[in-house]
């Protein structure tokens, strides 16, 4: 009952703000969003985040009237970045629902995201009323059009009978091969106009669960040869690997063979960062010295320096297994490319290097020239981790964090050093618990990452917390999105690390002398932000408190009162050195172009 009134007066609200005649209750009709609501039901869809308007409002109910969760948010953008790391957790996408005009192409940003990241991702916005196009309509905008760039699929649907086809396609053409985006453009006749409810098939389109490529088992073998013959083997592992759930067949892979690995970011954990296998800490050796490269589900792209001298031998071979063959010889040749999914590819390799009894030996030449270098870095790093000078440095913060957090947290993480460092000193073992910028490199992922992750965690792993650690710079990009944890009672830990700037700042005297100099807007450096800004008292508008931290022992009293709470989120700003920085890099860490 509560639904159906709240259903009329919607309609009617709707109708009369865009001059929509109205069609209540006629016959045994059903009206375009119950379709769509039914038709997502039934492609297994769970979550939808998104932000509600004319003309999506009724949208939204019927979605809650079939049992989908929806998540309200505070920008589309961040409701995009939810929808898409859910969709990541779950391997089934999530529905960001946007309203038309500039609220789709407020979500264009996280659009590109999930495309670039290869995450499944549904976007669902309305748009003006079709008999209002071309002459002026309420946010009226070339929807389909302007998607269409960002997607691997985007159409309206022309009919409401023929929703649960385009919704069945749209699940999965997000879900086929390489991840990606699908669009569905539902104006608003469509959404509210209705038909008789026998001539819409529901049943009948259904995207059932896809089955796993298997690669060529010629390939397995001339892969398997190579990495046997090969002086300094080294596998890199990739999201994709992590996405396609291939970690008990790569974990049995590296045990076997005692090959040393890198993950990508977001690889983390497929293999445990703590396996005696990883060599991070000697990431820089490994690549350049390497003979032969198993490349899991990653691309070589910026993050992998392309695969190129000097940051790779010039001689190094590379065997490239990927779901996407279009992938392969991008930017370097590939002495083996397979087209397969990860897991049945390394459940065939690891059998032919069994077979072929190959084992790396730890005390040879490679591995004793990693362990060297290793230790070496970790001495680096151990150093200024244990300086505990105030203000504070990124390795002391790291190090404390890592030692006082639950060991299986979902770790998300964003922010110029504050990502990079923490990347190597906040542990993942286990699969798909690290969420980041990812390939795009986009800045104001994390609440929405977060808020996707914790109601993961909510419904699949109750007892599991997700920590998202932020720069300062970066929470500024989505930090409102903690009402919405408040909201939905979301114990998210927001750890803030604060230098006062993008990538550096500075102390309020020094910042001060500057913005006096002339003109404010001449006179500030742009990569300054405003000194030791008080972002935990955010909690106090929700009638909470936050945690403002100078020194370790403050940080280790925050994490354990934040661990406590368990209905609402918390906010622990830990205040650094304006200046502190990265480790010294070898290489500037952004391959540099050769034009």
């Amino acid at each position: 009952m509560f639904f159906s009134r709240l259903r009329f007066v919607n309609q009617i609200t709707t109708r009369r703000f865009l001059h929509v005649s109205p069609k209540l209750n006629q016959g045994m009709g059903i009206d375009g969003n119950n379709i769509l609501a039914e038709s997502l039901k039934k492609q297994g869809v769970e979550y939808v985040f998104g932000i509600v308007g004319i003309p999506v409002i009724e949208t939204s109910l019927a979605f809650q009237s079939v049992g989908i969760k929806y998540v309200g948010m505070r920008n589309e953008q961040a409701a995009c970045y939810a929808a898409q790391a859910v969709g990541y957790l779950t391997g089934k996408p999530g529905v960001c629902l946007a309203v038309s005009g500039p609220g789709l192409l407020h979500c264009i940003g996280g659009m590109a995201n999930a495309q670039v990241n290869c995450w499944p991702l549904l976007v669902i916005a309305g748009s003006c009323p079709e008999d209002h196009e071309g002459i002026g309509g309420f946010q009226e905008w070339l929807q389909v059009e302007s998607s269409r760039q960002y997607c691997k699929y985007a159409v309206r649907p022309p009919s409401q009978k023929l929703i649960p086809l385009h919704v069945e396609r749209a699940v999965r053409t997000a879900c086929a091969g390489r991840p990606g985006v699908a669009y569905l453009d539902m104006p608003a006749t469509l959404l509210m106009g209705e038909v008789d409810e026998e001539k819409v098939s529901l049943d009948y389109y259904n995207a059932g669960p896809l089955t796993l490529a298997h690669p060529d088992p010629a390939l397995v073998e001339k892969a398997a040869d190579l990495l046997s013959k090969a002086e300094r083997p080294l596998v890199i592992v990739g999201k994709g690997a992590a996405y396609g759930r291939a970690e008990e067949a790569l974990r049995k892979l590296v045990d076997d063979t005692k090959i040393p690995f890198l993950p990508t970011p977001m690889g983390k954990g497929v293999v445990p960062d703590e396996s005696p296998q990883c060599v991070s800490a000697a990431r820089t050796q490994a690549l350049l010295k390497a003979d032969v490269v198993l490349l899991l589900g990653a691309r070589l792209n910026w993050m992998l320096h392309f695969g190129q001298s000097p940051r790779y031998a010039p001689d190094c071979k590379i065997i490239q297994v990927d779901i996407s063959p279009e992938e392969f010889h991008n930017s370097v040749r590939s002495e083996v490319a397979v087209h397969s999914d990860i897991k049945p590819f390394v459940e065939a390799l690891t059998q032919r290097l069994s077979n072929k009894k190959f084992s790396l030996q730890r005390d040879g030449a490679w591995w004793q020239g990693l362990k060297e270098k290793q230790k070496k870095n970790t001495e680096f790093v151990e150093a200024q981790a244990n300086d505990k000078s105030v203000p504070l440095n990124y390795f002391a913060v790291f190090k404390t964090v890592q030692a006082n957090i639950p060991k299986d947290s979902i770790i998300v993480s964003e922010g110029a050093n504050t990502m990079d460092i923490g990347r190597g000193l906040l542990l993942n073992n286990l699969p798909r618990h690290r969420l980041d910028a990812g390939t795009f490199g986009t800045m104001g992922v994390g609440p929405g990452f977060a808020v996707a992750a914790a109601m993961y965690c909510r419904d699949y792993e109750p007892n599991k917390r997700v920590i998202c650690v932020e720069g300062d710079s970066a929470f500024g990009f989505s930090g409102m999105e903690v009402e919405t944890m408040f909201r939905y009672k979301l114990p998210v830990i927001i750890i803030i690390v604060n230098n006062s700037g993008i990538y550096g700042g500075f102390d309020k005297e020094m910042l001060r002398d500057m913005q006096s100099a002339g003109d404010v807007g001449q006179c500030t450096p742009p990569t300054a932000l405003s000194s030791e800004v008080r972002y935990e008292k955010m909690m106090e508008m929700f009638g909470s408190s936050g945690y403002l931290c100078r020194t370790v022992e403050d940080i280790e009293k925050a994490i354990k009162e934040s661990i406590k709470l368990t209905d609402r989120p918390s906010i622990i700003n830990i205040l650094i050195s304006p200046q502190a920085n990265r480790k010294p890099q070898t290489f500037n860490w952004l391959t540099e172009s050769k034009l």
